[in-house]
């Protein structure tokens, strides 16, 4: 919508949110001015109350009205007040906001856990116990007949379930079941003692 400068809505204190609204999408910053003194302090407000920190509760007012001001055609008056908009959207910002932050000192969490075990971590000790343990799952494998393991690296390393197997494989899902839990019977004797 292009508005000759002599077309545009002029705005004041008696404007209703309507005008406002026309004088917003004409990009009229006295419009925005106007907004953000009569729905600054109850969108602050309502940021503050989910976020509960006076910096990003100012940030999320700022982005709000910002968001207004740029993509005017979110609103849609027909759908409800202006100002029950304004709160509609300073809600879902914050809440995205604070998901973020969520997110974030979760990934701290797991950033400072993985640097513990690194602190931790002995390589020469723990290549031995991995290359230990490598030994005794190859050997055991070696007592499984050739079917059984062919079915468990295609469970195991191909993530494939025990239909997928049947199917593929042309054999009946019995006989899938049947010889996976064979095989794992075996594997479970062979490694009994290092379980």
């Amino acid at each position: 919508m292009n508005l000759m400068p002599s077309d545009r809505p002029v705005v004041g204190e008696q404007s209703t949110d309507a005008e406002v609204f026309l004088a917003i999408q004409a990009q009229q910053v006295s419009a925005l001015d106007l907004l953000y003194e009569r729905y600054g302090r109850l969108v602050y407000s309502t940021a503050l109350r989910i976020l509960k920190t006076v910096e990003e509760a100012e940030e999320v007012t700022q982005e709000t009205f910002l968001r207004l001001w740029q993509r005017s055609d979110i609103y849609q008056p027909s759908k409800g007040s202006l100002s029950g908009f304004l709160i509609m959207l300073t809600r879902s910002r914050s809440i995205d906001r604070m998901r973020s932050r969520q997110a974030s000192h979760r990934r701290l969490q797991r950033i400072q856990t993985a640097a513990a075990c690194v602190l931790n971590y002995n390589p020469p000790l723990e290549f031995a116990t991995v290359e230990e343990r490598s030994t005794v799952v190859r050997e055991a494998l070696k007592q499984l007949l050739p079917a059984e393991k062919q079915l468990l690296e295609s469970a195991y390393y191909e993530g494939l379930s025990q239909s997928e197997i049947a199917k593929r494989d042309g054999i009946p899902l019995g006989t899938v079941k049947s010889r996976s839990r064979q095989a794992l019977k075996k594997l479970r004797a062979a490694l009994k003692h290092h379980l």
